[in-house]
């Protein structure tokens, strides 16, 4: 078996064609969705970046192995123990370990480990490229020709695991200059109105209305024809829509050109082709523009398409994690799949063609941004924030009707206790069973917290706080002084990320 791993950073799937979006930013991908299995419902466990992609190697959630941030103690992984071995289990019971033990030849195109110091997720790979040099962002153009080099020369053999990273739907949504803007007369999602601008340009926040490129205003990449202006007018709101989807439909570009590579190689119906995301990004709920901040609906929510060879082509609509995706992967390639896995593998509903039965509900994290927790379940997502990563219009607790209102826009916690107590005693029990079963009783959320909070967010709130007064939005500096009396305390300057 020849299996591809399309890996599309920061993709919604409500962007997507063949999840219902309305401008054209994936005709190739929807060409593989017709032919194959599409998730519905897939979240990942843990965002955004690192704690998304270590939860897929390791196979265990981020409170498990302790990875839920992005600096900080909580952004490595925690030791295996005394039960440690000679290679330690991650080298042979990672994701790309198993598929190792199994015979295949195992490759990964990316600058994740080296933008993220994430050195595990090498395990298992006997290559790990980065043939573009850089700390991420790069563009699909700058990654395909070291693909399609790579299956000149090997894509004719079989039994190989080939995973493919493209950045292009992340910010600065750098899409090549020569590229255009296909979408500059197809109109916005019909959501974000004036009346939601509005909103957001009062509100307080990292990558808020007024500060959508971070804390102060916004300045072009550099490398785009894109930038992410201050979201002053409908104008301004279109050209960050405009650029993310123009980063999608880059990145769909690329799926298009290795799918052809395939078929010139005479293999694309004996290669399986598996399209995910790390998380989505927010464009305007909960007030955040252009980032992943929370653990909310729009930055876990991820598509899964999967098409397999002699799997019949459906559509499994239960809540399911990125986790269960890569376990049922697995499954099918073969593997033996390890004990300490959180995911679960679907392969027997999807080879007799039935609905997977998917989970009761999902808990969800975000640690590098703000400190939350989600539940997903039935129509409802319940979000508990811990620390708001200077956000102070977000409440402790929140309850959405996704059915109802996917876009986040009506808080429902106050109106709706049986709900809010169901999701309580959900989170209180995951949370319980998990740190039992962990590789330390500590949760590394109380460690990202003990620390002075998510690692985007310290050294920041003093000059933040000025900025807020110098535009005219005051009214939140009281609140977040009240909620951050430690960090406004200790504030220091911000070091730098690398």
């Amino acid at each position: 078996m020849r299996i591809l791993f399309i890996d599309i950073d920061t993709l919604r799937p409500d962007h997507l064609g063949c999840y219902g979006y309305h401008r054209a930013t994936s005709p190739a991908i929807d060409q593989l969705a017709d032919r194959g299995v599409r998730f519905v419902n897939a979240y990942a466990s843990d965002v955004p970046c690192l704690p998304s992609r270590t939860a897929l190697a390791t196979g265990m959630f981020g409170i498990r192995n302790g990875v839920v941030n992005h600096g900080g103690r909580a952004a490595d992984l925690r030791p295996w123990g005394p039960g440690r071995s000679f290679t330690s289990q991650l080298a042979w019971r990672s994701f790309a370990g198993v598929l190792l033990s199994a015979g295949y030849h195992t490759a990964s195109f990316s600058s994740f480990p080296l933008r993220h110091g994430a050195t595990w997720w090498t395990a298992g790979f006997l290559e790990s490229m980065n043939l573009m040099r850089g700390m991420g962002i790069e563009r699909a153009d700058e990654v395909v020709p070291g693909v399609v080099d790579w299956l000149e020369r090997r894509g004719r053999s079989d039994n190989w695991f080939l995973h493919v990273h493209l950045w292009d739907p992340h910010t600065p949504y750098n899409a090549p200059a020569g590229f255009g803007n296909l979408f500059a007369e197809t109109p916005l999602p019909e959501w974000h109105t004036e009346a939601v601008r509005a909103r957001n340009w009062s509100l307080a926040g990292p990558h808020c209305a007024q500060e959508p490129s971070g804390f102060s205003a916004a300045e072009s990449s550099g490398r785009s024809p894109f930038h992410i202006p201050s979201l002053a007018s409908m104008e301004d709101v279109r050209e960050v829509f405009d650029g993310y989807d123009t980063g999608v439909r880059c990145a769909d570009d690329a799926v298009a050109t290795l799918c052809s590579k395939l078929t010139d190689l005479g293999v694309l119906d004996d290669t399986a082709v598996w399209v995910g995301s790390d998380h989505g990004e927010a464009l305007g709920e909960l007030g955040v523009y252009a980032d992943h901040q929370a653990a909310d609906e729009v930055t876990t929510h991820v598509p899964a398409l999967l098409v397999w060879p002699g799997l019949e082509s459906s559509v499994q609509e239960g809540l399911h994690y990125h986790l269960d995706v890569a376990a049922t992967v697995a499954d099918l390639a073969g593997c033996t799949l390890p004990d300490h896995w959180d995911g679960v593998s679907v392969r027997s509903a999807l080879e007799s063609g039935e609905q997977a039965e998917g989970r009761d509900a999902l808990v969800l994290s975000q640690g590098a941004w703000s400190c939350q927790r989600a539940v997903r379940f039935d129509r409802w997502l319940y979000l508990l924030t811990l620390h708001d990563g200077y956000h102070p219009h977000w409440p402790s607790e929140m309850l959405f009707d996704l059915r109802a209102d996917p876009h986040e826009e009506c808080d429902l916690a106050m109106s709706q206790a049986d709900e809010l107590d169901r999701a309580r005693a959900i989170l209180a029990d995951w949370r319980a069973e998990q740190l039992a079963r962990s590789l330390s009783p500590i949760d590394p959320l109380d460690t990202v917290l003990a620390e002075g909070g998510p690692m985007h967010v310290r050294g920041h709130l003093h000059r933040y706080l000025q900025r807020l007064v110098d535009t005219g939005r005051s009214q939140w500096v009281e609140p977040l002084k009240n909620r951050h009396r430690n960090e406004f305390a200790s504030d220091v300057e911000t070091v730098p990320w690398f």
